[in-house]
This record gives C-alpha cells, sequence and structure tokens, in this order.
C-alpha cells in the first residue's frame, strides 16, 4: 500500500503541530499550513503558507491540494475574533466565516476526487465547545464552527459510501500560545476552575484522538462531534 498522505492546516504550532507530529509516528507523510512565511520556515514540515482570510488565496491552494493526493484532511486552521455581539463589524464576521467555514469546504472538496479514487478516506474537522454551549462575545466564531458542524455531518452522510470518513473534535480549553492571547491568565483560572478535571487540556491529548479518527482503526465512527474538554460542556 503506498504510503498515505496528511494535510493539516493550521500545523505548525499548537494542536496542529501537535496532529503533525502524531501522525507521522504511523509513518504519514504530512503536509501542513501555516499564515506566515515565518511560521512556515520554522515548521518540521513541509509547509505551505496561505492566508485563509483570502478567499482567492485559497481556492489556488484549494487547486494544488486537489494534485497532492490527500488521503487524510485534518482542517485544524482557525481565527477567533472576539466581539460584543452588537459591535461586531460586518468584515469581521465575514473573515471568522472565510476561515473558519468557507476554507475547510474548499479544501474537503478538493480532497475528494482521490480519495473517492482510493475508496478510503478520513476528514477531521476541528471544531471547539463554543460549538457546543457557546459564550458572550463569541457570535462570530460559534457560528462558524456550528456551521463546520452541519457540513461536516451533511458531508459525512453523501461520502460513507466512497469509504470516506469525516468527523469533528471539538476541543475544550487547550494549553496553547492562542489560549492565552485570547483569555489571558486570569480568564485561563476562571475557566480552568469550571473544568470537572481541573486543568487544561494539551495538545497531545487532541492529537491522539484525531489520530484514532484517521486511522484503520476507525472503520465506523462517521458523522459525529466528539467533544474532548476534561467534562466542561458537561456539567
Amino acid at each position: 500500500m503506498p504510503r498515505r498522505r496528511a494535510l493539516i492546516t493550521g500545523g505548525s504550532r499548537g494542536i496542529g503541530a501537535a496532529i503533525s507530529r502524531e501522525l507521522t509516528v504511523s509513518d504519514i507523510e504530512v503536509v501542513v499550513t501555516a499564515r506566515t512565511s515565518e511560521s512556515a520556515a520554522q515548521s518540521e514540515f513541509e509547509c505551505h503558507t496561505v492566508d485563509f482570510s483570502d478567499a482567492n488565496a485559497v481556492e489556488v491552494f484549494a487547486a494544488e491540494v486537489a494534485e497532492m493526493s490527500i488521503d487524510i484532511l485534518v482542517n485544524n486552521a482557525g481565527i477567533n475574533i472576539i466581539s460584543p455581539f452588537s459591535d461586531i463589524a460586518r468584515e469581521d464576521f465575514q473573515q471568522v466565516q472565510q476561515v473558519n467555514l468557507t476554507a475547510p469546504m474548499s479544501l474537503c472538496q478538493a480532497v475528494l476526487p482521490h480519495m473517492r479514487s482510493r475508496n478510503w478516506g478520513r476528514i477531521v474537522n476541528v471544531t471547539s465547545i463554543w460549538a457546543e454551549v457557546s459564550k458572550a462575545q463569541r457570535a462570530s466564531y460559534s457560528a462558524s464552527k456550528f456551521g463546520l458542524i452541519g457540513l461536516t455531518k451533511a458531508l459525512a452522510a453523501e461520502v460513507a459510501v466512497d469509504g470516506i470518513l469525516a468527523n469533528c473534535v471539538s476541543p475544550g480549553v487547550i494549553e496553547t500560545d492562542l489560549t492565552q492571547t485570547i483569555l489571558g491568565l486570569e480568564g485561563i483560572e476562571a475557566l480552568r476552575r469550571e473544568i470537572p478535571i481541573g486543568r487544561l487540556g494539551q495538545p497531545e491529548e487532541i492529537a491522539a484522538l484525531v489520530g484514532f479518527l484517521v486511522d484503520d482503526r476507525n472503520s465506523y465512527i462517521s458523522g459525529q462531534v466528539i467533544v474532548i474538554d476534561g467534562g466542561f460542556v458537561s456539567v
């Protein structure tokens, strides 16, 4: 069997980098994306610089992806612009939807022909607990992630006959640089107290779940949203 290839967007740091490392353990050839050339240069994997907020750049990249023979797609790249609902700028709302929802859709479309030709494929779209319970000032982000769940469920129903499984993984509060930037130390501590396990999650814990979902060990899970949050949304 030819060596499988995986594309992980936002794979140069944080959860994406952890997923990339997890897949290489299974001898999967990993390709990642980064938003800036600086981040791409620091990546340990084959890395493409793509600004997913640029619709034209996404379409160009999607055309390239269609020729990459991608067997596994993990749509992990995302942005979050926090704002009171009444102050949400139209351009900010559209930017979040472009990065978090429209770009993943384009990449899913790009990989399907190759996956169908192989009668095998795995797609994981990374959503969020804020697509489960939401939170004040997260309207743009939650709308995009709720939409990604709907997209994934519809996709899964359509491509199962082609041997392709598509799922969502919804991380909780994970210890990354992005989490620290968005929440700050006080915000992180406030949320930590609400997590039954009593700590933030680690990127490697998300990666382990994704690693199972994209592996042959997963032969029957599709169209699901798997929350991995230390019990946060259950209380």
